[in-house]
């Protein structure tokens, strides 16, 4: 009774709770439990595979180095990632929670928006990584000093979470007249804002904006960049270079693949796919959540040699 009595007064308009309703997989509420354990086996790799890219680089010396340095700071926003979500999503899933305080949303909004950001901010330095080693080698290591990383590093922190301060702070403000449901089993600025009653236009000109000046701008460099390393590659004469020059960067192209195209996806679903069921909706959001964080260590470990063969020894000497 008192949770049938909490989803009315979530979905009744004019409501003046603070509390939102998350949705899992409207339709499948019977089969949570055994949903539950692709979920929780998905959590569980990204946890572990990313803590184990950690420690590797952590604790083998020939891996003290710009490149894995920047994968490290990828491994880390990948972690942050799935431990922002995962009391949400198998919350639901395990039928531990139903709703979330207003609070609680707009923190872990603030923490996906921000995460999400700063994983394009690392994919990006680690498209500049590639470029200065193909493309100027000799200066490779006077140009990415330990002091420069750690200020390269301090710098997509501030610009990841600064600049998407002042939108999420406004949500605190706004009054929600609309039902308290979000459609996805997390929460999301444009999530909110579709709920609020208030003047959203900044925020939503503002948010517009940065999506512009980071996602879609680290993109283009992203590319500008592979346009010079190609160019670069191509006027080399040895087809063996040329094919060792491409190898090293497979990874961090396979990475930017799995960054970018779960949100183009996301992205085309909100906007053109309102006739497809929720479950698709939530589907795509969990997606765009989780395949960064479960792929990325998985896409390093196989295609590096030093992480492939650091995990191969260290998993050998667990056995014996």
């Amino acid at each position: 009774n008192y949770l049938r009595s909490r989803m009315i007064a979530l979905v009744s308009p004019n409501t003046n709770s603070s509390s939102f309703l998350l949705t899992g997989f409207s339709g499948l509420e019977q089969q949570y439990p055994w949903i539950s354990v692709p979920f929780s086996t998905i959590y569980a790799v990204v946890l572990l595979g990313n803590c184990l890219v950690l420690y590797v680089i952590w604790t083998e010396p020939s891996l003290h180095q710009p490149m894995f340095y920047f994968l490290a700071m990828l491994a880390v926003t990948d972690l942050c990632m799935g431990l922002s979500t995962v009391n949400t999503v198998l919350g639901i899933l395990l039928g531990l929670i139903q709703e979330i305080s207003l609070d609680f949303c707009i923190t872990q909004s603030y923490f996906i928006h921000g995460l999400s950001f700063m994983e394009s901010s690392v994919l990006l330095t680690m498209a500049f990584d590639r470029y200065i080693a193909i493309c100027n080698p000799l200066r490779y290591s006077s140009i990415l000093t330990n002091s420069r990383i750690i200020k390269i590093g301090l710098t997509i922190l501030g610009r990841s979470f600064f600049f998407i301060t002042p939108p999420i702070i406004r949500l605190k403000y706004f009054h929600y007249c609309h039902p308290h449901i979000l459609s996805h089993s997390f929460c999301l600025h444009q999530d909110l804002l579709r709920l609020a009653c208030s003047d959203i236009r900044f925020n939503s000109y503002y948010a517009l904006m940065l999506v512009i000046c980071t996602l879609l701008l680290d993109a283009v460099l992203i590319l500008f960049s592979y346009v010079l390393i190609l160019k670069s590659v191509l006027s080399i004469a040895s087809q063996e270079e040329r094919h060792k020059s491409f190898q090293t960067c497979i990874s961090h192209i396979c990475a930017v693949l799995v960054f970018y195209i779960p949100i183009i996806s996301l992205t085309m679903v909100h906007r053109f796919g309102k006739h497809l069921s929720p479950v698709v909706h939530v589907l795509m959001g969990n997606i765009y959540i989780l395949f960064p964080p479960l792929m990325n260590p998985i896409i390093y470990s196989i295609k590096i040699h030093q992480i492939r063969s650091r995990m191969l020894r260290l998993f050998s000497l667990k056995i014996c």
